[in-house]
């Protein structure tokens, strides 16, 4: 495979790099002991559903919610 770019980086102060002309906003990285370092671009998406166990907990929360089994009221009145 042919490199579509090639060019050299210098970590800064705070372990940052720096992409040039990134294509995408978030990549995943791999490190090996060998000290390569592998990119893979990842695109947030919304889901397309509410997963089971995310439901199971609403249903918990709203259960004791209507058994009165809750934590005291917050007094907001300070903001």
């Amino acid at each position: 495979m042919e490199a579509v770019k090639d060019y050299t980086v210098h970590i800064d102060s705070k372990k940052r790099v720096t992409l040039r002309g990134a294509l995408y906003q978030y990549y995943n990285v791999r490190e090996y002991a060998n000290g390569c370092i592998i990119l893979e671009p990842r695109e947030l998406t919304v889901p397309d559903s509410i997963s089971a166990r995310t439901l199971k907990d609403m249903d918990n929360a709203i259960s004791n919610f209507k058994m009165g089994n809750v934590s005291p009221a917050i007094d907001l009145s300070d903001f």
